[in-house]
């Protein structure tokens, strides 16, 4: 990949290739170019530090909900994890030594949040206006552009009239404040997804009164988290076999599930009865299990995994709160049914806007079009989360439907970053401006997408996050991480054109 672009080119450029985030996937973009001896690039980090959603997630509890070992890079395992589920901090330590070890850490630029940027046909050169401190230029020229801004990274919001009035604190899981006290507080938390479910026990402790309002109960399943004390670790360490032996009975038995999930639902039936054992043997009032039962098919929202939230449940101090908000005011949360929760802080635990990250970005390719624009409405469509037709030398990194219900997204990073560089490599080799991926091939991979969807769990009724308002799944890719391998291993030329040419 080394830049020989001048010799027919006279356009110059500041750096090859920018790419935009420095969390797992940013960083797997920026340590591969450099395996493959790309060293002209920079990544833009719009915050102090690198890290993503795990240096902006520290909200008490927080933690992965895939198992440690299938959650680095293959091609840096850890076989010093402590527990069988990181630690939000954990994680962030670790991709700050693979940042260190791969020497990506001159690359990085902090406090640059990328605000537009915008693609000249004539020359293939993408033209970036950047944010932050003036040391960095204002406005950078690069021939590939490479958003790994990720899609739990914004957060969502929920639709709570007079949430603004709200007098006390108001606090959002992925902003959380590590100085804020909870002690002797009265706390309202909203939702009950992964964040809430990690957090609720680790502050009901402190609260006076918690209040958690559940919109719909989550499925969730045994967490059985346990330490990694140091034998353990000790021999993944000097046995890397062993390590990498583990690391693949972790994969298998996670790939093993993806048939529940895509072309048989019926098989979750086997894993509702564990969790709904799970719930029994936690929960012993009638009306406290009705509340906390599911109505839809387990899966068609993220399955959760928690031994604690349950049990936090049932404090004398926590009250469960299944009647929809009416709205907020100044003083606390009044429900449809005019009761009213006085409150001091209110935590919102709703997730994120898997389209928010590009919300803010002015993406403009080809006659004008803007990405932000398009996939905030309900065209968030690519070619295997990593190519959109209209926008020459652009590429994403867990980009539309690449998201996973039942593996690591470690995995689908990796096969994109190698996709990408192929890519690259091939618009180079052919002596290029640019690549672009052909109109009719990204749609007729989200017809095919779309078809394989219709049998999954996740149309099967409920309404979840990975659908968008249509009802469409712009989220999850409906099938396995093998064949999302399968499909990005091998670069086709021919599903691309080069400098608007096709092959």
């Amino acid at each position: 990949m080394r830049p020989t672009y001048s010799v027919w080119l006279t356009r110059e450029v500041d750096h090859e290739v920018v790419v935009v985030g420095s969390g797992f996937s940013g960083l797997a973009m920026a340590i591969n170019l450099k395996k493959h001896g790309q060293h002209d690039f920079i990544v833009l980090e719009k915050s102090a530090d690198l890290g993503g959603t795990w240096r902006d997630n520290r909200y008490p509890g927080c933690a992965c909900d895939i198992p440690s070992h299938l959650y680095s890079y293959s091609f840096e395992p850890n076989p010093a994890w402590s527990r069988a589920y990181s630690p939000a901090g954990e994680i962030h330590d670790y991709l700050k030594r693979c940042a260190s070890k791969y020497a990506v850490e001159d690359h990085l630029w902090f406090d640059s949040p990328l605000q537009v940027a915008e693609y000249d046909e004539t020359s293939g050169v993408w033209t970036l206006t950047i944010g932050g401190p003036r040391e960095h230029p204002a406005v950078i020229r690069c021939r590939a552009l490479v958003l790994a801004v990720g899609a739990l990274h914004e957060p969502a919001f929920p639709d709570a009239p007079g949430l603004g009035d709200f007098a006390g604190e108001v606090v959002h899981t992925a902003w959380w404040d590590p100085a804020m006290s909870l002690k002797g507080k009265r706390v309202g938390v909203v939702g009950t997804g992964a964040s809430s479910t990690q957090l609720i026990p680790e502050i009901a402790p402190r609260a006076a009164e918690l209040t958690v309002f559940q919109r719909t109960p989550p499925w969730i399943l045994p967490k059985n988290d346990r330490e990694f004390g140091r034998v353990t670790r000790r021999l993944f360490e000097r046995l890397p076999s062993l390590h990498r032996a583990y690391r693949s009975s972790l994969y298998w038995r996670s790939e093993a599930q993806v048939l529940g999930f895509t072309s048989y639902p019926f098989f979750m039936k086997a894993a509702q009865r564990i969790a709904l054992r799970h719930l029994r043997s936690q929960v012993a009032d009638e009306g406290l299990l009705g509340l906390l039962t599911p109505d839809y098919t387990m899966g068609c929202k993220r399955i959760l995994l928690a031994d604690n939230y349950y049990p936090a449940l049932q404090r004398d101090n926590v009250a469960l709160e299944t009647t929809p908000i009416d709205h907020v005011d100044a003083t606390g949360v009044v429900t449809a049914d005019g009761t009213r929760r006085d409150l001091d802080v209110l935590v919102l635990g709703t997730g994120f806007d898997v389209s928010g990250s590009y919300a803010f970005l002015d993406i403009f390719g080809k006659d004008g079009r803007n990405l932000g624009n398009e996939w905030t409405g309900e065209q968030m469509e690519a070619h295997l989360g990593a190519a959109v037709s209209g926008f020459p030398n652009l590429f994403t990194l867990l980009g539309p439907n690449t998201g996973l219900g039942h593996n690591s997204m470690l995995l689908m990073i990796e096969a994109q970053v190698d996709l990408i560089i192929e890519a690259l490599k091939e618009r180079d080799r052919r002596r290029a401006r640019s690549v672009e991926v052909l109109p009719e091939v990204q749609e007729d991979f989200n017809r095919g997408l779309q078809r394989r969807s219709r049998g999954s769990v996740w149309l099967s009724g409920c309404h979840s996050w990975y659908l968008d308002k249509t009802g469409v799944n712009r989220v999850i890719w409906p099938g396995s991480t093998v064949s999302f391998r399968r499909q990005t291993r091998d670069f086709r030329p021919e599903r691309y054109v080069f400098d608007g040419v096709r092959t």
